[in-house]
């Protein structure tokens, strides 16, 4: 039997030297926001976009590995790379590496059906293939997406449900078991008319019309119509997210749950969409715990030290379980 819990529970934030909550952060603030330049840059591609990062943690591995994949409604005029690159600092100071995927937008020559799609899987490929080399660990793995982000990170995790007649088939893709999706669109097909409000795109410019080979556009590229991909997904959302709302993340964790799958969702309070992936924000220590829980990083370090130990203290946090017995 399927049951849903909800958690409320209380904690002071000021414990994470936030003082009082600022206003959410907006587009102009966040595009100026830019992280250190990583160790290593990779070229899965010859387009410029077409490149993923290393931030490697000092000392000895192999290491725990977060993917992540910045978001930008599928637009190069959002940036989301950059941005990412404080996050993906801050994972590797803490001894996590990152791989930090940019890939070719729809407004790039090459991107949308199906150029951005195999941008992603392509620099996954070479995660996989240079993994043990680099000292990586690929058993501890999660990825995190951002909006669009989450919405690849979710197809990624889901390449072995893609049909072998697809263009975007890869035989014996990377497994992701975990996907932490803050603010998502995961559900392209449901989620269209919320993308053309919030991004002003059309989803068929990303995904292709249909046709005679190809009659859904959206079986080999909306997560949603991917399940059961055998993932475990964490939908986080700030409460005063326009973009994405975090009913679209409760939907999409319900319709994962109804076809087999472990989903959850997180709601912060006091925080938009562009707070999802601003440190500063009361979203950071939920994401930083959770990421921490899905590596199984159990080492006592304060904030990071269990994802469920920060929950039972955190009133500005609601929780919705799903689970299966």
């Amino acid at each position: 039997m399927r049951r849903l819990i909800h958690l409320t529970t209380g904690f002071l934030l000021a414990s994470f030297a936030l003082g009082t909550v600022a206003e959410h952060i907006d587009l102009q603030q966040y595009t100026a926001i830019s992280g250190p330049k990583p160790q290593t840059v990779f070229r899965y591609g010859h387009a410029p976009s077409q490149t993923a990062e290393l931030f490697r943690p000092e000392g000895p591995g192999p290491f725990p590995v977060a993917i992540l994949i910045h978001g930008g409604c599928w637009l190069s005029k959002y940036g989301g790379l950059p941005q990412f690159r404080v996050l993906a600092a801050a994972l590797s100071a803490r001894g996590i590496a990152t791989w930090n995927i940019e890939y070719r937008r729809v407004d790039e020559p090459g991107g949308g059906y199906p150029g951005t799609y195999q941008d992603v899987a392509a620099a996954l490929d070479m995660l996989h293939a240079k993994g043990a080399q680099l000292d990586l660990d690929l058993r501890r793995l999660v990825a995190v997406g951002h909006s669009a982000g989450a919405d690849l990170a979710l197809w990624a995790a889901g390449r072995a449900r893609i049909a072998s007649t697809s263009p975007l088939f890869t035989e014996a893709p990377l497994r992701i078991p975990t996907v932490i999706s803050l603010g998502g669109l995961p559900d392209l097909r449901n989620d269209a008319a919320t993308i053309g409000r919030s991004c002003g795109l059309d989803v068929t410019t990303l995904i292709g019309k249909p046709s005679a080979a190809r009659p859904d556009p959206f079986a080999d590229t909306s997560p949603a119509s991917m399940l059961p991909d055998g993932v475990n997904t964490v939908g986080i959302n700030g409460a005063h997210d326009t973009i994405a709302p975090p009913e679209i993340a409760s939907e999409y964790a319900a319709l994962a749950r109804k076809a087999g799958d472990q989903a959850r969702t997180v709601v912060v309070e006091n925080a938009g969409h562009l707070d999802e992936v601003t440190m500063s924000s009361p979203v950071w220590p939920v994401l930083n715990a959770e990421i921490r829980e899905a590596l199984h990083i159990n080492d006592g370090e304060g904030i990071g030290h269990s994802a469920s130990a920060f929950r039972c203290r955190d009133s500005r946090v609601s929780v919705a379980y799903g689970s299966s017995s």
